[in-house]
């Protein structure tokens, strides 16, 4: 009898491990990898074969670069250049205005059988506390206004000084204005119902309103500095989600932003719950927002891997591609005018990490390209 239950169990544990191999491995393949000529992609002017090279500052277009990537030097820190300070703070989203309380969910959620558009997800409400990072080059002089950059996706825990080495070189070196930058953490979990999803998924201007009316007076109390309301000298940051969201509250408050980087955009129909008013989510920026809107006074930064998401879940709506998203974000840039520079970055996933150890210098002077004359107090 003994041994008979130990096949049972032997077969229920092989069995178990065999499901687990065909079934979740299946769900998590990795995406497909997408060639630079492949259908739907714009022309690119070719980099590739080149590592370290970069497009030029000064110029607008679509860029192939990679499969082999160098680090920027100046994610060094350089003996003699000033080192800016990094200040750290946390708000509680009770005592907040706009978000209070946050959401969160249990489960991902089921395709809504009325609309294949959306999700039915079950919600409930949370509280939950933000970090706020601060970066202040030594150039700021105190009680002048200065220029800005939110950045999304803030750490939650001790700040990563990668970001505030590049500033030190860049801003030391001229190539953008000494900007105090504020990284903003988000408030939980990710994309359809989690508050972070909420926070930069929704089409709409409210988390520039929020980051306007309840960050930024904090940012300036506990810092002791002053940030500009001049939108051109105002910039948003952000990967994935936290790229759309960049363009998100440029594209809907231009009086507030101007200057916008992204990597791995999140620009396919992840807004939730669902709005008739845009029902493509971010999708809708290249699907009818774009074309259809008159130019808009913003210059755009755009970087996507190769191997970047492909209907990473249960919706199947065709506007699930992030690299045919990037595309086709391109494309409509190009045909309206826009400034903007796209990067194709071959050997590359989402977020592009290999690729932005060696691009995000220059990104960062291609989004302040043309700012005043960007000469330091």
């Amino acid at each position: 009898m003994w041994r008979l239950w130990k096949m049972v169990l032997l077969f229920w544990v092989v069995g178990g491990c065999l499901f687990w191999e065909t079934g979740f491995a299946q769900k998590r393949k990795p995406p497909p990898t997408r060639r630079f000529d492949g259908p739907g992609a714009p022309k690119f002017e070719r980099l590739d074969g080149r590592p370290g090279v970069n497009p030029s500052v000064s110029s607008n277009g679509n860029f192939l670069i990679g499969p082999d990537y160098l680090p920027a030097s100046e994610r060094r820190q350089i003996q003699g250049v000033p080192q800016g300070k990094v200040q750290q703070f946390t708000m509680d989203s009770k005592d907040g205005r706009l978000f209070n309380p946050g959401i969160a969910r249990k489960v991902f959620g089921t395709v809504d059988p009325n609309n294949p558009k959306t999700l039915i997800v079950e919600t409930h409400p949370m509280d939950y506390r933000r970090q706020i990072t601060v970066y202040i080059p030594s150039q700021y002089v105190p009680g002048t206004a200065a220029p800005l950059m939110v950045v999304h996706d803030g750490p939650k825990g001790r700040p990563n000084m990668a970001l505030p080495r590049i500033l030190d070189n860049l801003i030391a070196q001229k190539r953008i204005p000494a900007i105090i930058t504020i990284m903003i953490a988000n408030g939980g979990g990710d994309a359809q119902g989690h508050q972070r999803g909420k926070e930069y998924d929704t089409m709409s201007g409210l988390f520039a309103e929020y980051i306007e009316a309840e960050v930024f007076p904090l940012v300036e109390k506990n810092c002791e500095v002053r940030l500009t309301k001049d939108p051109d000298g105002r910039a948003t940051m952000g990967s994935s989600s936290g790229g759309s969201a960049a363009l998100i509250m440029a594209w809907y408050r231009t009086d507030l932003y101007r200057r916008v980087l992204t990597t791995s955009g999140t620009f396919v129909n992840q807004q939730w719950p669902f709005e008739p008013k845009t029902p493509d989510g971010a999708w809708g920026f290249h699907n009818k927002l774009i074309p259809q809107t008159p130019k808009k006074p913003l210059r755009i930064f755009l970087a996507v891997g190769d191997r970047d998401n492909f209907n990473p879940n249960v919706m199947r709506d065709g506007m699930h591609d992030w690299v045919q998203a990037n595309h086709r974000m391109a494309q409509v840039l190009q045909a309206k005018g826009y400034p903007y520079q796209y990067l194709f970055c071959l050997n590359s996933g989402h977020g592009v990490g290999n690729a932005k150890a060696q691009f995000l210098p220059h990104a960062l002077e291609w989004v302040w390209h043309g700012y005043g004359d960007q000469q330091q107090p």
